[in-house]
């Protein structure tokens, strides 16, 4: 399967890239996945998750319990503001989500031990995804809301937090998730 791109290459000026996804492919794109995650949130899918290993339950909370949907909104840029951080010191470890709340869809899910803005500040993929996404909307006048969602009850084991980051990809099916783009693809490269 061709990889579609979503710039053409060349020239050191993202902004004046020319698109290369049309206004009604980005359509369909985002109507397939929100169609599938849609059925997950109405409870109509049969997930079948891959299982690496038998983890036991350490905490009250599982994976599956955790709804992106009603978490608090952050803006999608979150992690140039400091006044956003976890509510105490004693986790600072989150699972993260970016949600276009317009066309209701998951766009990513992400883990880490460290604050989400700490994990952010530096080198991420996704940031690029969503200026991407965002931008293309923008040029299509298409509305789009991309916000941050945090989940800070996590478990302490590592092990465990990255077992429920793969069970929230297999079970939503984000497309900037590498996990995948097998099913959709990779139209929002990295600029």
């Amino acid at each position: 399967m061709k990889q579609l791109s979503l710039f053409v290459t060349g020239g050191d000026d993202r902004r004046e890239r020319a698109t290369q996804m049309s206004k009604d492919f980005l359509l369909a794109w985002k109507e397939r996945i929100a169609d599938y995650q849609r059925q997950v949130r109405e409870g109509k899918t049969a997930i079948e998750q891959p299982t690496l290993f038998d983890l036991p339950q350490t905490t009250w909370h599982t994976a599956d319990e955790i709804d992106p949907f009603s978490l608090p909104r952050h803006p999608s840029d979150f992690y140039r503001r400091p006044d956003i951080e976890p509510p105490d010191d004693s986790n600072q470890g989150c699972l993260y989500f970016q949600i276009d709340h317009v066309s209701k869809i998951v766009l990513y899910v992400g883990e880490t031990k460290l604050s989400a803005r700490r994990r952010w500040l530096g080198s991420h993929d996704c940031k690029d995804y969503v200026l991407s996404y965002i931008e293309l909307h923008r040029r299509y006048d298409l509305d789009v809301a991309v916000n941050a969602s945090f989940w800070y009850h996590v478990p302490a084991t590592k092990k465990i937090l990255q077992q429920w980051e793969r069970e929230l990809i297999f079970k939503w099916r984000p497309p900037f998730n590498k996990e995948m783009w097998e099913f959709y693809g990779q139209p929002f490269g990295k600029l």
